[in-house]
């Protein structure tokens, strides 16, 4: 069987958000759709299967379960399906949290995902309430991650996450964010971790991006917004807010093209 390595939200290798991909005929039994991922040991293994209406299913798959909401890996599944000439300009994909369409532009692509909107909290859970070390700004959450407001991106880039309490989350993740210094690239900062999604620190992850564009064009009063993820490797997104709608510009790199050999049974 035929599997993809593409790094995502970057026009080089090495950076952005690595993601593989497989297109199938039919789906594989999810546990070994799980399988793959943990062999892997990428954020997410994403599966796409044609529909007979010319659209695509698409399920993502990080190391310790299937996911519910993941950007990165399917504008990696859109890359592979545009360099091997299998689709048009553009490509809709039916997943768990509705449509996500696709489209190849001059330089680069355009990734349409719903909004979110932030849902402001009061208080944070308590598994997480200690591991900030100022209190946060805002505190916000949509149906998947906890967002926190640090104030500024130099606070996003120096905190250091205590994993062991987030993973008490389970599947939740926390989101840190911060505005950036006036006459930066970028308008705001973020950083993800999910540890009980079996990812640690992610590298580019565009489905947060659903919940913290509205949040910070609401905050800066503009619908355009450049956001850069302040991993290790690190991405940047080209951000849009356009009513119920976020789109996402960014690139992508296939770095790996890979036979890999399933068990008999399968």
């Amino acid at each position: 069987m035929h599997m993809y390595q593409v790094d995502a939200f970057t026009d080089r290798l090495f950076a952005g958000n690595p993601a593989a991909v497989l297109v199938l005929d039919d789906w594989l039994p999810d546990e070994l759709m799980l399988a793959i991922t943990r062999e892997n040991n990428l954020a997410e293994t994403a599966f796409v299967k044609a529909r007979p209406d010319g659209a695509w299913d698409l399920r993502w798959f990080a190391p310790a379960h299937e996911v519910d909401f993941c950007g990165h890996a399917t504008l990696a599944t859109a890359h592979v399906l545009f360099s091997k000439a299998k689709a048009d300009a553009s490509l809709v994909f039916h997943t768990r949290v509705g449509e996500l369409r696709v489209s190849s532009e001059p330089g680069g692509y355009k990734l349409d995902i719903p909004r979110l909107a932030p849902e402001v909290i009061d208080t944070l859970p308590q598994e997480i309430a200690g591991i900030f070390a100022e209190p946060p700004v805002r505190i916000f959450r949509n149906f998947e991650n906890i967002f926190a407001d640090l104030g500024s991106a130099d606070a996003v880039r120096s905190f250091v996450p205590d994993l062991a309490a987030i993973a008490r989350l389970g599947p939740v993740g926390v989101v840190v964010t911060g505005q950036e210094a006036e006459g930066a690239k970028a308008h705001f900062v973020s950083r993800y971790f999910a540890p009980g999604a079996g990812i640690p620190e992610d590298p580019v992850t565009g489905s947060i991006h659903a919940t913290l564009v509205p949040y910070w064009a609401a905050r800066l009063g503009r619908v355009k917004l450049m956001a850069y993820q302040a991993s290790a490797r690190g991405g940047w997104l080209d951000c849009k807010l356009t009513g119920d709608r976020v789109i996402l510009g960014g690139n992508a790199v296939t770095f790996m093209e890979a036979t890999i050999y399933l068990p008999d049974a399968a």
